[in-house]
């Protein structure tokens, strides 16, 4: 399921993978995380918006995006 953006580029979800590199094949599995990525996207896309036009600097909003991405915790990582 693609979408686009209005500047108009598709957006089409990964092939999900396995940290083994193998792809996802539960379609259940593959519908979650779809539906997961298509809810966050929204969001980001609408808060983006906000702060454009609310004057904020659009290149400070996506590294405050990016930053908040590489700060997530995985709680299920494997000690070493």
């Amino acid at each position: 399921m693609a979408t686009s953006d209005t500047d108009g580029k598709e957006f089409s979800p990964p092939t999900w993978k396995q940290p083994d590199g193998k792809p996802v094949s539960c379609l259940e599995k593959i519908k979650v995380l779809n539906q997961n990525i298509e809810e966050i996207r929204g969001l980001a896309q609408d808060a983006l918006e906000d702060a454009v036009l609310m004057g904020c600097d659009e290149a400070q909003i996506r590294a405050v995006f990016n930053d908040m991405l590489e700060g997530l915790k995985n709680p299920y990582r494997k000690p070493k």
